[in-house]
């Protein structure tokens, strides 16, 4: 067992694998009572020494995946709290702080492929993880209360990094952000957050969605979502409500989610009704916006996708190879950029059917382009960023899935056989563990050194790290679709029709 003192208290952490683990410290009071929906505060000081032994309780989930279920078996209200996975409390090594994904919506660092241990043992880096409010808990645009208060959570787990990490054995100066899916989503805004400033050296942006609401989109949701429970979007109201039967409310607004697609566009056609708020205050501009005026050139930037992004999206919903004509023509029509893209589109990929341009067209419009923009905005603001494409395929259901979303999970954390994730690799570790261990090598290289092991991206070479079985250096893979989407600008997304609200 070994103590160590954060500016709140002493913590008991445990010896595990060469390394000492502290899990479930808080870094800010619980938002429940009179601090529910509000901006995370500063956790109260402790006297003794607090057991640091076990994850803290997620917050409340709804149930996606079983998420629910997995929340339950650690009850509580104490969900903001971070696990430092550290081997030498007296060293002063690099930190890695993940921001798992989630679609901003279910989520937590205790789930079996964050497990820190192998990246930080083998990479000799101190790996955090921790909780943020997530669904109409974190993001739902609340009268009353503070808006993207998962992004407000994320910035004191950062704030806590700052202030703690050095007695853990990390060096608070060489701090790098990474994170996947509505985690690299979380990446891009504190990228492009004034208050992010300063938080974090490096960053790494896995899979980042393109969906930021405008005010009015957000407002228009939440006040759909709360009269779902019969109420209206303020803190008075929603209090009333038990966190834990709050959390389903985007699950019940989701399966109706048609009944709104002339007002919330894309939002609706793609079932997401969470996601950062472009507020002018918080979040003053989109990421893309924010990196191509200059916001995070001093911080280096890692950006990448994988190939087949959506595949294991139309598994979930039932669409993998089922895709018909119609539904791949709707698709084009709802994401393809401009009046002209589905049209671009069949004209790029003549030999594409409605399968695979179903996947193509949700691929790019969701991560691959959203992230191939943000490396470029981070090059044209004057920063330095290095893009990657994983093309490997999952080995697990015969190859269908590809190099499908989330894949890059258990390859960056080395969780091979364990979590959800590992589903995605059938047991098959032949080529999975080389593989792992050269992405693993890059993530803990780039925070140590800022140099990932391969050329930076330029607008003209754009010059990307193919991992694969065996990875090469090449131009950008997806040249089509970056000439199909190279004029298009990722804007908030807006509300369509309608007051706010009514």
């Amino acid at each position: 067992m070994t103590e160590v003192r954060t500016t709140a208290g002493l913590v008991r952490g445990a010896g595990e694998a060469g390394l000492a683990v502290f899990r479930g410290i808080p870094f800010a009071e619980p938002p429940v009572g009179a601090l529910r929906f509000a901006a995370p505060q500063p956790v109260r000081d402790w006297d003794g020494v607090r057991e640091a032994v076990s994850y803290g309780p997620p917050p409340p989930q709804p149930g996606v995946f079983g998420m629910d279920a997995l929340a339950g078996e650690t009850p509580g209200e104490d969900w903001l709290t971070v696990n430092v996975f550290t081997p030498d409390i007296g060293a002063d090594l690099p930190v890695m702080v993940w921001i798992q994904g989630g679609a901003y919506t279910i989520g937590m660092a205790s789930l079996p492929e964050f497990d820190g241990t192998r990246l930080a043992r083998e990479g000799g880096v101190v790996v955090v993880t921790f909780n943020y409010r997530v669904g109409f808990e974190g993001f739902g645009q609340i009268e009353g209360a503070p808006g993207n208060r998962g992004l407000l959570d994320q910035l004191a787990a950062l704030e806590w990094v700052r202030d703690n990490i050095r007695a853990f054995g990390g060096n608070p100066d060489q701090v790098t952000i990474f994170g996947q899916s509505a985690g690299g989503g979380s990446v891009a805004a504190l990228l492009a957050m004034p208050r992010g400033r300063g938080l974090f050296r490096r960053a790494i942006a896995q899979s980042v969605p393109g969906t930021f609401f405008s005010p009015g989109l957000a407002t228009d949701i939440a006040a759909v979502c709360a009269a779902e429970l019969g109420l209206r979007p303020t803190v008075a109201d929603l209090s009333t409500v038990d966190p834990a039967g709050l959390a389903p409310v985007g699950d019940t607004v989701i399966a109706k989610i048609g009944q709104w697609a002339d007002r919330w566009g894309q939002a609706a056609h793609k079932l997401i009704p969470f996601a950062p708020v472009v507020d002018g205050d918080l979040l003053p501009v989109t990421p893309w916006q924010a990196l191509a005026e200059g916001a995070g050139r001093d911080v280096e930037l890692i950006a990448g996708h994988v190939r087949h992004e959506d595949r294991l999206l139309a598994l979930v919903h039932g669409l993998l190879g089922q895709v018909t004509e119609e539904q791949a023509a709707t698709a084009l029509t709802h994401f393809a950029p401009g009046p002209d893209g589905p049209a671009r589109y069949r004209e790029s990929y003549p030999a594409a059917g409605p399968d695979e341009l179903y996947d193509l067209v949700n691929s790019d419009w969701l991560f691959r382009m959203p992230s191939l923009r943000l490396a470029h905005a981070q090059t044209v603001g004057g920063g330095r960023a290095h893009l990657y494409e994983l093309t490997w395929p999952a080995p697990g259901m015969d190859g269908l899935l590809g190099a499908c979303h989330g894949l890059d999970v258990p390859l960056v954390f080395g969780t091979l056989e364990q979590g959800q994730p590992a589903m995605l690799l059938g047991g098959e570790l032949s080529e999975a563990e080389p593989l792992s261990a050269r992405m693993r090598a890059a993530w803990t290289n780039f925070a140590t050194h800022g140099d990932p092991g391969w050329p930076a991206y330029d607008p003209e070479q754009r010059l990307t790290q193919v991992f694969d079985a065996e990875p090469t250096v090449t131009a950008y893979p997806e040249e089509v679709s970056r000439l199909i989407w190279q004029h298009h600008t990722f804007a908030p997304l807006p509300l369509l029709a309608g007051e706010p609200g009514r």
